[in-house]
């Protein structure tokens, strides 16, 4: 089982997710099926329809989307990998929220961290691999 922590306080399940730079910290509550990230609607934050339904497809595999809340906090990176976060965060919450669904987050490849980073620059070079422009004079 993956290390989900539970708020003593309220009874949250917290669950947190990253992805390229973003790092997204996800607490779980039973409730109507509402998301709320940094403050704000699902619609409202990510205007890109590929990001929202990057951020309910743990909750729809699950069933669990009409009687969970979901609150999200998330920072760094750009939009693509703050989605992917939120997407890492909710399916390890749900894990630790039932531990059945833990399979099935696992199989859908919800759980797996996507390594891939952005390829530093190296000196000499206009970019991580692009040289310089080749002059003939």
């Amino acid at each position: 089982m993956i290390n989900v922590k539970k708020d003593k306080y309220t009874g949250d399940i917290l669950g947190t997710g990253r992805r390229k730079s973003s790092v997204a910290r996800v607490r779980i509550r039973p409730g109507s099926g509402k998301i709320t990230i940094n403050k704000r609607s699902l619609e409202e934050y990510f205007a890109n329809v590929q990001d929202r339904n990057a951020v309910v497809a743990p909750l729809k595999s699950s069933g669990k989307n009409e009687e969970l809340d979901v609150l999200i906090n998330v920072k760094g990176g750009g939009m693509t990998g703050q989605s992917g976060a939120c997407k890492m965060g909710i399916a390890r919450a749900l894990s630790g929220y039932d531990e059945e669904l833990e399979t099935v987050m696992r199989e859908s490849g919800f759980m797996t961290r996507d390594s891939r980073m952005k390829e530093r620059k190296k000196c000499g070079l206009h970019g991580a691999r692009r040289g310089t422009q080749f002059s003939k004079r």
